[in-house]
């Protein structure tokens, strides 16, 4: 069974979004129906409608940064209850037995995890639609608590730009005095600074623009270097112990590398094509290395959601109606944002 809802959908790879229904199933008996208030606009939602890396159905409702509220669940849920709010992230379902999954990294299930959207339900064979609608219906294990306190619409980018962020920071065991570089400042990488600093990194923020030094010292950077001028990169040869790529274009890493620390690690987050002439000469000659980075685990991004609950981080944000979502995209797609749009979706009930 299943009833029909409002969203917003893509219908061609044009990448124009405009209002369509679709079905959401009634749920199962380990079904959480959540109610969305607000819904962050990550910049894969925008790849994602233009079709920019292949395989995309349509119609296609994106959203994949979810808060929203309970408003009823399967009569095996434990977790949750009527009224509480919760989010949703990039995943709704694994395969739950294969090693990754055993590990809690259901990110990196060898099956492939289930995406919010543009996927297909593992029981079902329903197609998978996001969070640019009314409702959603995910399996318990899959739901998220958010901590009272923070506010909603500034805990949507938390979904995605700050699980991106704060897996890499676990994973190497970011603590009181690791130095700690950033590059870019945009939506993940403002995530970034505040998720570093929280846990007593010093963080430094690598630019190509001047004038985001006020902006990164008030979002928790110590320092700014500039990556165009050579003399400042020279003075930080040597001196990080991770560095964090958030950039999400084809760029050269190679002026990078070689100011991290013998044994450093600069972890890629942001592209996800081939590497421009990459020299391995300062990853051989410092036993440093350069690794990559999904989103986190279910537990992990539970964890980061009670860190950002404890140090009350959450995102800069601006608010959109969902109908302004089509403007929206063409402002993402220029960089001009600070530094995730969030929909407040009661505005879609008016549609």
């Amino acid at each position: 069974m299943s009833h029909a809802i409002k969203s917003y959908a893509a219908h061609a790879a044009s990448g124009r979004l405009d209002l369509f229904s679709i079905d959401r199933r009634d749920p199962r008996a380990d079904d959480v129906v959540i109610r969305i208030l607000h819904c962050g606009v990550c910049h894969s939602d925008l790849h994602k409608v233009r079709n920019d890396w292949g395989h995309a159905h349509y119609p296609m409702v994106p959203g994949h940064e979810i808060i929203g509220q309970v408003t009823r669940v399967g009569e095996n849920v434990t977790r949750f209850r009527v009224g509480d709010h919760v989010g949703v992230g990039c995943m709704v379902d694994s395969c739950h037995h294969c090693e990754r999954c055993a590990e809690g990294l259901e990110q990196y299930c060898q099956n492939n995890p289930t995406q919010t959207y543009d996927d297909v339900d593992r029981i079902d064979g329903m197609r998978t639609q996001g969070g640019y609608a009314e409702t959603i219906v995910v399996r318990q294990d899959f739901v998220l608590r958010i901590p009272s306190g923070l506010d909603l619409a500034g805990s949507a980018p938390l979904l995605c730009a700050g699980i991106t962020m704060y897996s890499p920071l676990r994973h190497w065991q970011v603590k009181a005095g690791t130095r700690v570089g950033v590059i870019g400042l945009g939506g993940l990488g403002h995530m970034g600074l505040k998720l570093a600093r929280a846990m007593g990194a010093e963080v430094t923020l690598f630019s190509r623009s001047p004038g985001k030094e006020a902006d990164a010292l008030r979002l928790g950077a110590h320092h700014v270097v500039l990556s165009t001028e050579p003399t400042q990169m020279r003075a930080v040869a040597g001196q990080f112990d991770l560095i964090i790529d958030t950039v999400p274009v084809r760029h050269d890493v190679n002026a990078y590398l070689p100011t991290l620390v013998s044994g450093g690690v600069m972890v890629l987050i942001g592209y996800f094509g081939a590497l421009a002439d990459l020299s391995t000469l300062p990853l051989i000659n410092g036993r440093r290395s350069l690794a990559g980075s999904l989103i986190g685990g279910i537990a992990e991004t539970q964890q980061m959601l009670d860190f950002c609950g404890q140090h009350g981080i959450t995102s800069d944000i601006e608010v959109i109606r969902m109908d302004q979502i089509n403007e929206a995209f063409v402002r993402l797609d220029a960089a001009d944002v600070k530094y995730r749009f969030v929909i407040d979706m009661a505005s879609l009930g008016s549609a």
